[in-house]
């Protein structure tokens, strides 16, 4: 359970956290709070799974680098060593086993968008399975806030 307090730390922190020095010591003041019982709860949410992720959201392809959907039809005997090895890879950001033909479906996250073939080439030589790029053709951002 999180109490009314928990709740406007959300709320606020969805709002953005400022570029200062000590971040948490001005949010703190935003919210009439003392700066190391933010911190301390903001810390509790993480570790009781209330929140899952706090930090920043980089945009890899302003940077220089590139994401890429990727999916395989893996067939079910080949299933975990395929998931181990594909999982494995430093480039894999997540991987989500579907009910369909295309039964592995994974997001290639690279430092320099160039790489994206190259790991996708190095997973189908182990594999040897087909790796299908699907590399996005537009960005939609959704301003999303979720009020806890």
């Amino acid at each position: 359970m999180i109490d009314d307090t928990d709740r406007r730390i959300v709320n606020a922190l969805q709002e953005g956290f400022p570029l200062v020095s000590r971040p948490f010591a001005a949010k703190a003041v935003e919210l009439g709070l003392d700066e190391d019982d933010l911190i301390a709860r903001v810390a509790r949410l993480r570790e009781t799974g209330t929140v899952t992720r706090f930090g920043p959201f980089l945009n890899a392809e302003n940077i220089g680098g590139g994401f890429c959907l990727c999916a395989m039809d893996v067939p079910p005997e080949k299933w975990e060593s395929t998931l181990s090895f594909v999982n494995a890879q430093r480039e894999v950001a997540h991987n989500y086993r579907r009910d369909h033909r295309l039964n592995m479906w994974f997001v290639l996250a690279v430092e320099d968008r160039g790489e994206i073939e190259a790991v996708a080439r190095r997973i189908e030589a182990t594999t040897r399975l087909e790796v299908l790029l699907f590399p996005k053709e537009r960005e939609y951002f959704l301003d999303m806030r979720i009020p806890a």
